[in-house]
């Protein structure tokens, strides 16, 4: 072990221990400095970064871990920005969220008291909450900021602080850096002004969440179509998170009555029991709905993420068996319905668009072309589709968006992924379905048949700690310096790098300025329009490598083998991307 190092973690930790914590923290500081240096330097080789969705990481003690005092640094440097923002308001308001992990409610009632303690009127919900409800009580309290208290699917060990602005986006520039530097000026746990005062702190309960609900209700397209179909048999569940109680809400709101959920997984419970990861995305978190949509014959099953943003989804495929969609799959359908009723009901005045970021499936590109409605592309993460939302506001409307990472959106009352508003609309669409006599599966078939079948892998290397960071780094280093020329025996004619705000045509040389934020993302495109898109996570210790691949699909009866063609091609693709 660096012995520099060591000494550097060594005296920060002694900072600590010298300032005004409680006993539990001292006592694991202790113990790390007598019996465990390794864990030492992990938990204080950095400050844990306040990056600009705010703070994710590992809870314990130290700088380098999610606590009261990381989290109370990150919260006072808020306070003290929004106080140079709004310079001119009588009265500040902030709103408070949290979802199950453990710790998270301990977490928001001290973001809680340190927003009162610098004058602030709170909204703090009376318990766990969807993150989606923080945004609409943003905008429909009318708060300058706000803050989630959760690590959204990633393992149990992790929790985090999200913050939000007054539109009910995530927070993004100018305010991200303002905001990052106002936290680094807090060099000192003193500096945290923890003396709460109760009687700014205001509770919201079920009454607001049944404002949140008849917005949503409001959205429905098809109301005469569910009440058809209202015995259609849906399966949820919660993955222990927030969706559990306005999940099964929204969708009786909607008009559907055939609602089973998962008693095991109803529970709220930060250590996550039934499942080895509470990610949707993942396959086994959907396990035990799926056996009990078998059992009940169900035609849908949904799950959501401990904080309700995100919503994975199962259905039938033609040999009758439950299969799981992934996130651009979920994205085509949803849209290509709001689309098609908006256009069919007469709502298409040539103003409305759609937003999805650039690694998700360029399906929902052709979907928009073909009834004409304008698509934007924006970076990765949630926020940058909001701020389409705030620029356009007043001038054109948003019908919906979506994410490869299983986040959609629509209507302009929420601006993040909204997973309970998505499991109303996804049922929604699965009732249309069954109104035309088909099933979801056969929706996505048609879908495929006439904009295109493609098909997505996404690749995630997971490097832990200090020296696994490093790695991904170099790893970008190595692509935006060397990249490959074929992939699958394809030649790449476009290499996009979003660092350098650069598009090269690499056949005729030709150069254009790609007008996004800068981010160190990089996209190759080859001859056949494969898309390979590489970056780092904003949020987890992981490198991802996003691959498209595309072909068409003529009949119905081709499915399972052009299927099976492209898999193989997804697979050798990613085998020479991932070890080149």
């Amino acid at each position: 072990m660096d012995n520099q190092l060591l000494l550097e973690v060594k005296e920060k930790a002694n900072i600590w221990l010298n300032s005004n914590i409680n006993e539990e923290t001292r006592a694991a500081i202790n113990d790390m400095l007598q019996n465990d240096e390794k864990e030492l330097v992990e938990s204080f080789y950095k400050d844990l970064e306040f990056g600009t969705g705010g703070l994710r990481g590992i809870m314990g003690a130290g700088t380098n871990r999610m606590n009261i005092y990381t989290v109370g640094m990150a919260t006072q440097g808020l306070s003290n920005y929004i106080k140079k923002a709004f310079p001119q308001l009588p009265e500040i308001k902030v709103a408070i969220a949290h979802d199950s992990r453990n710790n998270s409610r301990f977490f928001a009632e001290t973001v809680a008291k340190i927003f009162s303690a610098n004058g602030f009127v709170v909204y703090l919900f009376d318990a766990l909450r969807p993150t989606p409800e923080l945004s609409f009580a943003i905008r429909e309290l009318g708060c300058q900021s706000g803050v989630v208290i959760t690590a959204s699917h990633n393992p149990k060990e992790y929790n985090g602080f999200k913050a939000y602005w007054e539109d009910g986006g995530q927070i993004i520039a100018p305010h991200d850096k303002n905001i990052i530097e106002e936290v680094q000026k807090i060099k000192s746990i003193n500096d945290i002004n923890f003396d709460g005062d109760t009687s700014k702190i205001n509770t919201l309960d079920a009454k607001f969440d049944q404002l949140y609900i008849d917005k949503l209700k409001g959205l429905s397209l098809n109301p005469e179509v569910i009440s058809a179909n209202k015995d259609l048999s849906i399966v949820y569940t919660a993955i222990h998170g927030t969706g559990v109680k306005l999940v099964p809400q929204s969708l009786k709101a909607f008009g559907f009555e055939n609602i089973t959920t998962i008693p095991e997984q109803d529970i709220s419970d930060g250590n996550f029991p039934t499942v080895k990861s509470p990610n949707p995305e993942e396959t086994a978190a959907l396990t035990m709905a799926i056996e009990k949509a078998k059992e009940k014959n169900a035609d849908l099953v949904m799950g959501t993420d401990p904080d309700a943003d995100r919503v994975g989804i199962a259905v039938k495929n033609d040999k009758d068996e439950f299969v799981i969609l992934n996130g651009n799959q979920t994205a085509a359908l949803l849209l290509d319905y709001l689309i098609g009723q908006w256009k069919s009901k007469g709502k298409l005045s040539g103003r409305e668009y759609i937003v999805k970021t650039i690694v998700t499936s360029e399906i929902l590109s052709k979907i928009a072309a073909h009834y004409k409605v304008e698509q934007y592309d924006v970076l990765t993460g949630f926020k940058y589709i909001a701020d389409i939302i705030k620029k356009n506001e007043g001038k054109k409307t948003f019908i919906g968006g979506g994410e490869e990472s299983y986040g959609y959106l629509a209507g302009e009352f929420v601006r993040d992924k909204d997973a309970v508003m998505s499991c109303a609309l996804i049922a929604e669409t699965a009732s249309w379905a069954k109104h035309l006599g088909k099933t979801l599966f056969d929706q996505l078939i048609d879908i495929y048949i006439k904009y295109g079948f493609y098909k997505e892998k996404l690749i995630s290397l997971v490097k832990k700690g200090k020296e696994g960071s490093e790695e991904n780094q170099q790893m970008m280093v190595t692509f935006r310096n060397n990249p490959p020329k074929i992939i699958a025996g394809e030649q790449i004619t476009h290499l996009l790098d979003y660092q350098k705000q650069e598009s090269v045509n690499l056949v005729s040389g030709e150069k254009q300025k790609i007008d996004l934020p800068v981010s160190n993302v990089l996209q190759f495109i080859t001859e056949k329009e494969t898309k390979i898109s590489v970056r780092p996570s904003g949020t987890e210790p992981k490198i991802k490598f996003y691959i498209s691949v595309n072909t068409e699909l003529t009949k119905r009866t081709e499915y399972s083998e052009t299927n099976r063609k492209l898999e193989e091609k997804l697979d050798n693709i990613a085998k020479e991307i991932v070890n080149f």
